[in-house]
């Protein structure tokens, strides 16, 4: 039986034709392939995650300044963030959009400019496209009512970006760690998944004649996924805080973020 199966084994390998150099060369080539994205993911997880690590410490929109910036441009009836919760969720959905748009067109341009260089350039180009995600992010909480002075706040936003992301973070984590130990572990898990996810498509990049219009085309949509799964995550929550409020249930400060100060 045993061989049997090896006579079959050689057989399927070693079709007419095919002489040992070619599957040499095979193999050889996709030893080459599976190397090259290796390192590929190394560089994207290592630069994704200087780059989120650099704005958790440097990027914050300023909850009041865009507040002014709702209502002076947009329209948006509202004194203070308290009252983000009684305007007709299809005005907060539609200026969620508009923020993901805005996120998207600057990402791409961002990426078009840096992608001139290919693999070069991409270690800066993935810190900027951080910086841009985590503002995204940022605008969306605060659209839907929830800001981010606390540490509580901030990890609550970190955990949104980790949803964002694709990765899934529990409260239990959370309640156990301070937010300067815990925020350092939300990053390293967000650039794991974002680089498995990211290097397939990314791999053009290391062709610089063509990586120019594939790193505007990858940002675009990198903050377009990122965005509409962070709105989901946001709008879930809100709801859910306004079910409660007509339910005549008392939200928790913590879940609500400064709804109740």
């Amino acid at each position: 039986m045993q061989d049997r199966q090896r006579v079959q084994l050689r057989t399927k390998t070693w079709e007419p034709g095919t002489g040992f150099s070619t599957l040499v060369g095979l193999r050889s080539s996709q030893m080459a392939e599976q190397q090259r994205k290796s390192w590929l993911r190394r560089r994207v997880e290592n630069g994704l995650r200087r780059g989120f690590q650099r704005a958790y410490e440097t990027v914050k929109v300023d909850p009041n300044k865009f507040l002014l910036q709702l209502r002076a441009a947009h329209g948006v009836p509202v004194n203070s963030f308290q009252g983000i919760y009684s305007v007709d969720i299809s005005i907060l959905d539609d200026l969620a959009s508009h923020t993901i748009r805005g996120g998207m067109k600057l990402a791409a341009a961002e990426g078009a400019g840096f992608g001139l260089g290919g693999i070069l350039t991409m270690v800066p180009d993935l810190s900027i496209l951080a910086g841009i995600t985590l503002r995204t992010i940022q605008k969306l909480s605060l659209i839907y009512g929830f800001e981010y002075n606390t540490d509580e706040e901030t990890a609550e936003l970190w955990i949104a970006a980790a949803s964002a992301a694709g990765v899934d973070i529990s409260r239990e984590v959370l309640e156990k760690e301070v937010v300067n130990r815990f925020v350092p572990k939300v990053i390293q898990r967000i650039a794991a998944q974002a680089s498995k996810e990211a290097v397939e498509k990314w791999a053009g990049r290391v062709i610089p004649i063509a990586s120019s219009a594939i790193g505007a085309g990858l940002n675009y949509y990198f903050v377009r996924a990122w965005g509409e799964r962070a709105k989901a995550h946001f709008r879930q929550k809100h709801m859910e805080l306004r079910r409660r409020a007509n339910a005549g249930v008392r939200p928790l400060a913590a879940d609500s973020g400064r709804l109740l100060s």
